[in-house]
């Protein structure tokens, strides 16, 4: 198998993994919801672990179904590809440094917390590895931070009326916003490291794979 067909395989591996996690956890939600249905999804839609892993999800599809579409040349483009990556990182380091000590699941819901928090991010790490082009990535990772950015300004003026936050850290009603600012703070500069070991390991692959 080549290159380009071992590109595909992966690349189908992880849009289905991603479909069958994020429609798993959809029905899960609302299954288990002690609030109306719309506010269920709205709640869904409002963690970055599902943002993420829609993101991760678009673009594999897009990429398998026509890289040279207008989508399809914007989820190629390496800086798009390793901004998702770094966000996909963040939520399996986030995940299993922070959040899962504090949540014990069992069953379906388990399983599905591993493909969402595990399994995609490390496919998808993996993909970026080895299928990426990283020669023309620069150290300017200001336009990467702009969505985790927008995600936290969004969860604090929505948290503001509703008296809900889909993560602890951003509890602005129990914690208050000095303190809260001073988590969101924190991230930006996680966000800011992952991505320039990203960039930094990306230049060094592309010198490393260029003089052999």
């Amino acid at each position: 198998m080549n290159k380009q067909n071992s590109k595909k395989v992966f690349l189908t591996i992880i849009a289905l993994v991603g479909i069958f996690s994020l429609v798993t956890q959809l029905c899960l939600s609302i299954h288990n919801t002690l609030v109306p249905l719309a506010e269920t999804i709205i709640r869904y839609f409002g963690f970055f672990t599902i943002e993420g892993n829609i993101l991760v999800t678009v673009a594999v599809i897009f990429l398998l179904a026509s890289s040279k579409s207008k989508w399809g040349r914007f989820f190629s483009d390496e800086a798009v590809l390793s901004a998702i990556t770094v966000y996909i990182v963040i939520v399996g380091l986030v995940y299993n440094i922070v959040l899962r000590p504090l949540y014990v699941q069992h069953g379906m819901q388990a399983f599905v917390d591993n493909l969402l928090h595990v399994a995609v991010p490390i496919l998808f790490l993996f993909y970026w590895i080895v299928f990426v082009p990283k020669a023309q990535l620069k150290w300017n990772i200001s336009r990467w931070l702009i969505y985790p950015t927008v995600y936290a300004l969004v969860v604090m003026a929505r948290g503001a009326f509703v008296n809900y936050y889909p993560y602890f850290f951003l509890n602005a009603g129990k914690f208050g916003y000095p303190r809260v600012l001073l988590n969101i703070a924190g991230l930006i500069v996680v966000f800011v490291v992952i991505s320039l070991l990203l960039v930094a390991t990306g230049k060094l692959a592309s010198r490393t794979f260029t003089r052999h």
